[in-house]
């Protein structure tokens, strides 16, 4: 196994990537592939998966053996959970969400995908384009994922002809471009044998794009937020009260998006109360600015009142606030989500109760038509909502921030995850619903 020195380890970037498709596409054996032809797995992995290739009568090693961790899905050859993986190259770092196939596990691909700046569709050469895959290209059209590869697998089961992985990324990238996917890159490949995941196929000379790996390593890294609206929840509040810091007041968490400096004027949301950043200490070093990612404390020149939950923003380019809300969701419950249901709202560090008031839309993927006024959404469906919230919250759409414009819903009673949600337009905004309840009966 090659190894990377921490010198290489430290230039390189980082790629967060999620593989989805249906059962049986080839997710485990792609990504077995990929991190055996890389050399990114020990030499007793290895041999553990030979040893239970063995077992099971194969001649060669079963290589989704080294992803398809649960012994469920072992047993029944299915990926269940999102198993993340981490390998290197001397090109790039990567972080692998490989999420599950089957229909009543689409909602991992939610949790898997929701970080990634690219997301593999997987796609069985033999039965083409199918609902699975439109469900998963609108997920990753929703959560406005950058970069979207179409891996046409299994090309050796049909004699690697290149007219059949024309006709499924011509389909495939149709229907994605009405999605608003911004980019679709199709690859043909053979997980099982290798073809085009790490070293170019010889069995499809008319390919002359990159391998799968190639393209890993050189896809830009859009996930550079130091320079969109600056956002920092507020995770902690730092009071030492010792002889040495007697009056420190610091706001610790991690930047959601873009850059605060030293002088800057901010805003605290939702309360309005505004003050400049005294200092910023970053791993108890006083630094100048501080961007994203980066776990920092704020000092504010002025003594306001901030708690957990509360959103400091700069002061010329704060969100508004609001307690009527608009969104497109994934619902992931088993429980149904329906009109009237009270539910918790969390964004960001903030949680905060409220009610659905609506529910105008639900999204058919067959040929993306709305079904109006549902009145419910069960496990794996996507539509619109409108929740009322008993406080106001400072959110920002969800095109301009992935983090700030994002939520999750919780079952108040058990603390269950029901629905994740965008705020603002997306390809599933229906044309605008005339609300005939007023707000009369509501609580706030």
């Amino acid at each position: 196994m090659s190894t990377i020195t921490s010198e290489e380890l430290s230039a390189t970037t980082l790629l967060r990537f999620a593989t989805a498709g249906s059962v049986d596409d080839g997710k485990s054996t792609l990504v077995g592939r990929l991190l055996h032809d890389s050399k990114s797995i020990l030499s007793d992995q290895l041999e553990a998966v030979e040893r239970a290739s063995a077992n099971r009568g194969q001649d060669a090693p079963d290589l989704a053996l080294l992803t398809d961790g649960l012994r469920a899905e072992r047993e029944q050859g299915i990926t269940i959970d999102v198993a993340y993986r981490y390998f290197a190259t001397p090109r790039r770092r990567f972080i692998l969400a490989d999420t599950p196939g089957h229909v009543q596990y689409t909602r991992n691909m939610v949790t898997g995908a929701s970080t990634a700046e690219l997301t593999v569709i997987l796609v069985d050469a033999r039965n083409g384009v199918v609902e699975q895959t439109r469900r998963h290209a609108a997920i990753a059209a929703l959560l406005r994922v950058p970069h979207v590869v179409l891996a046409v697998n299994k090309m050796d089961l049909v004699e690697y002809r290149e007219t059949v992985f024309a006709e499924i990324a011509e389909e495939f990238t149709a229907y994605a471009s009405e999605l608003g996917v911004p980019e679709v890159t199709a690859i043909p490949i053979s997980a099982l044998a290798g073809d085009n995941v790490v070293d170019p196929s010889a069995n499809m000379d008319w390919y002359g794009g990159p391998t799968f790996l190639e393209h890993l390593e050189t896809v830009p890294v859009s996930h550079d937020l130091a320079h969109c609206h600056a956002r920092l929840p507020v995770q902690y509040v730092i009071r030492p009260q010792t002889a040495e810091h007697p009056d420190y007041r610091g706001y610790a968490g991690q930047i959601a998006a873009g850059t605060f400096h030293v002088g800057e004027a901010v805003t605290v949301l939702p309360s309005g109360r505004t003050s400049t950043i005294a200092s910023i200490d970053l791993l108890g070093e006083p630094v100048d600015a501080a961007w994203t990612t980066q776990s920092v404390t704020l000092l504010l020149r002025d003594d306001i009142d901030i708690s957990r939950g509360d959103l400091i923003v700069p002061t010329k380019d704060a969100p508004p606030t609001t307690q009527d809300v608009e969104a497109t969701v994934c619902h992931v419950a088993d429980q149904p989500l329906t009109v009237g249901h009270r539910v918790l709202i969390k964004h960001g560090t903030r949680t905060v109760k409220a009610i659905v008031k609506d529910i105008p839309s639900r999204l058919t993927l067959d040929d993306l038509s709305l079904h109006p006024h549902p009145g419910q959404l069960v496990a794996n469906d996507i539509g619109r909502v409108k929740i009322r919230t008993s406080e106001p919250l400072p959110v920002d759409s969800y095109a301009d921030s992935r983090r700030t414009g994002s939520f999750i819903l919780i079952d108040p009673a058990d603390g269950t995850t029901l629905t994740a949600g965008m705020v603002g337009e997306s390809f599933a905004s229906p044309e605008p619903v005339k609300d005939e309840s007023d707000d009369d009966g509501w609580d706030f």
